[in-house]
């Protein structure tokens, strides 16, 4: 017999930790390799994580709706195979930990997870003031964190000579918000934490600017609408304004890659493949899946895939590969009737443009008024990457690309 570790998987690029939000298996349960052990979250995709092998269910390391870092340890299985390495890495992982816990409950190491230990071991807890609510009163990783977050007395961990002090980004000492009477509280799923988490890294990360321009959509407007009914009846899905934008936006970044990048500290990886992730919400989460090689498909193939992918995140039918791999974010805000919006970047891209109402305005062309059809396109942009030059070049590109859509010169298929 042996013991093995079963890990956090890496849920797609740029992903690096994931959320257990509902254990599929029991200690002692019998798996055959490639069952599903866990439903696991990220801010991209749902999905069930399989075993690595043949066995017995030994022990739920991880807790339900902990997060984990790639290549944490998850649970132990004991299998028929022969692994003498395995058992020791383990020990030393509990050793490790017991040298980090309090002097009270170093000697009791067994009775606790090495995740309850390590959280403990952070904030100086003493697990004998905490009480349990697990099974058989074993203290769970959401014990510790309702210990802290109560008001607990928190001893700071000890810095070594060669660590740094850094400011938190969070405000000390906040009190939560209490409900009142009447008020309606609403649980924090799994999907909506991982939502919250990404946004707060986007916003902590990268240094946020902002540009518009507005275009006049009406060529656009007129093409889409000569071809609407026809293009649903043949076709079985619609073919929307925001397929013109994509490809739009697609067109101008082939010629600004730059917009189509990431921020690698040392450097800047600008990438090749030019894949479109688009918002889609529900009516509780905000998902955003990709349309890869945007700029190599029609108009009817990019139409195609955002009527795929909204009915599959609709569904909850997404897959690892359907979030993944986005280079450049487009957000149709203007379906909701917005005019004016500022986009958070999709952590780690470089850019995301809001694509608001096309309304109809007053302009001035040729010094007369005419009515015309016109759209606000909003930019974001990571300054660290980007500066105003190139950004302002690019949504005068994207302009332009809107502004020369007719029927005589922009195919859809």
């Amino acid at each position: 017999m042996a013991l093995e570790k079963i890990t956090m998987p890496q849920l797609g690029e740029s992903v690096t930790e994931g959320t257990i939000s509902q254990w599929l298996v029991a200690p002692g349960d019998h798996v055959n390799k490639y069952d599903a052990l866990a439903d696991v979250l990220t801010d991209k995709v749902t999905a069930e994580i399989p075993s690595s092998f043949t066995g017995t269910i030994k022990e739920l390391i991880a807790e339900e709706d902990q997060t984990l870092d790639v290549g944490a340890v998850i649970c132990i299985l004991e299998t028929d195979s022969d692994t003498e390495s395995a058992p020791e890495e383990i020990a030393t992982q509990e050793a490790t930990i017991a040298k980090k816990a309090p002097a009270k409950q170093t000697a009791a190491t067994g009775r606790f997870s090495p995740a309850v230990l390590t959280l403990a071991a952070e904030h100086g807890i003493d697990l004998g003031q905490v009480n349990g609510t697990g099974r058989d009163g074993r203290i769970t990783r959401k014990d510790v964190l309702s210990y802290v977050e109560n008001g607990a007395p928190v001893a700071p961990k000890p810095a070594t000579p060669t660590e740094v002090k850094t400011v938190s980004s969070e405000r000390p000492n906040v009190p939560m918000p209490t409900s009142q009477v009447g008020d309606r509280e609403i649980p924090i799923d799994g999907i909506r934490k991982a939502i919250a988490k990404h946004m707060l890294t986007s916003k902590h990360e990268i240094p946020h600017a902002w540009m518009m321009v507005e275009a006049d959509a009406t060529g656009l407007v007129r093409h889409r609408d000569a071809l609407k009914n026809k293009f649903k009846a043949e076709e079985g899905y619609s073919l929307t304004y925001f397929a013109f934008f994509v490809k739009a936006v697609a067109q101008a970044l082939k010629e600004f890659p730059i917009l189509n990048s990431t921020w690698a500290g040392d450097k800047i990886i600008e990438r090749a493949d030019i894949n479109i992730s688009i918002a889609v919400a529900t009516d509780s989460h905000l998902f955003v899946p990709v349309i890869k090689n945007a700029d190599e498909k029609s108009i009817k193939g990019i139409a195609r895939e955002i009527s795929q992918l909204a009915a599959k995140a609709r569904a909850g039918k997404l897959t690892q590969d359907d979030m993944s791999g986005g280079t450049f974010t487009v957000n149709s805000t203007g379906s909701f009737g917005s005019i004016q919006s500022m986009g958070i970047i999709n952590h780690p891209q470089a850019a995301i443009l809001q694509v608001e109402s096309i309304v109809k305005r007053p302009v001035v062309i040729d010094d007369m008024i005419a009515i015309r059809n016109m759209v606000n396109l909003c930019l974001s942009i990571d300054h660290r990457i980007l500066d105003g030059l190139v950004a302002g070049r690019f949504l005068s590109k994207v302009k332009e690309n809107i502004e020369t859509i007719t029927k005589d010169n922009t195919p859809i298929y």
